[in-house]
C-alpha cells in the first residue's frame, strides 16, 4: 500500500510515516518501479502498537529502543518483556495518579450540588416565611 493509504489507515500523517522510518520506529518500506514507498498491511499492527505506547506515555526513545530490539529478532523476547513491565508499572502509578484526581473532582463537583441544594432550600424555606408572613399581616385587624 502507498503511503497515503496507510496515511489513511492508520491515522498518522504521510510526515509522520516518514519521520518514524526515518528514526527508525518503523522499517524502511520497499519500494516499487516508481521508487514509492510500498507498505505491507502488516506495518498497521506495528502503527497500533506504537500509539498504545505513546498514548500511555512511554517516551519516543523507549519506543525506539523496543524497535531495535524487535527488528534483531529472537534472543531479545526476554527485554522487551522486562522493557513492557516497566512500562506498565508507569502505566499503573499514573492511572492510579489519575483515578485520585478523579476522585477529588468528584468530591469538588459534588459540593457544589450540595451547595445548590443548600442555595435551593434557603430560598424554598425565605419564600414560604414570607408567604406565610404576609398571610399573618393581612389577618390582623387594625
Amino acid at each position: 500500500m502507498k503511503i497515503g493509504e496507510l496515511a489513511r489507515r492508520s491515522g498518522l500523517s504521510a510526515h509522520t510515516i516518514r519521520y518514524y522510518e526515518r528514526i527508525g520506529l518503523l522499517p524502511y518500506a520497499d519500494r516499487d518501479r516508481s521508487s514509492q514507498r510500498d507498505y505491507d498491511a502488516s506495518i498497521l499492527v506495528w502503527i497500533e502498537f506504537l500509539g498504545k505506547l505513546k498514548t500511555t506515555g512511554m517516551p519516543i526513545r523507549e519506543m525506539l529502543r523496543y524497535a531495535a530490539l524487535r527488528e534483531q529478532g529472537s534472543g531479545t523476547e526476554s527485554e522487551r518483556r522486562t522493557q513492557l513491565e516497566r512500562h506498565r508499572e508507569q502505566v499503573r502509578a499514573r492511572v492510579a495518579e489519575l483515578n485520585a484526581c478523579l476522585l477529588v473532582l468528584d468530591t469538588k463537583i459534588a459540593g457544589y450540588g450540595d451547595a445548590e441544594k443548600r442555595i435551593d432550600d434557603y430560598d424554598a424555606e425565605l419564600f414560604q416565611r414570607r408567604q406565610h408572613s404576609s398571610r399573618t399581616r393581612q389577618a390582623r385587624p387594625r
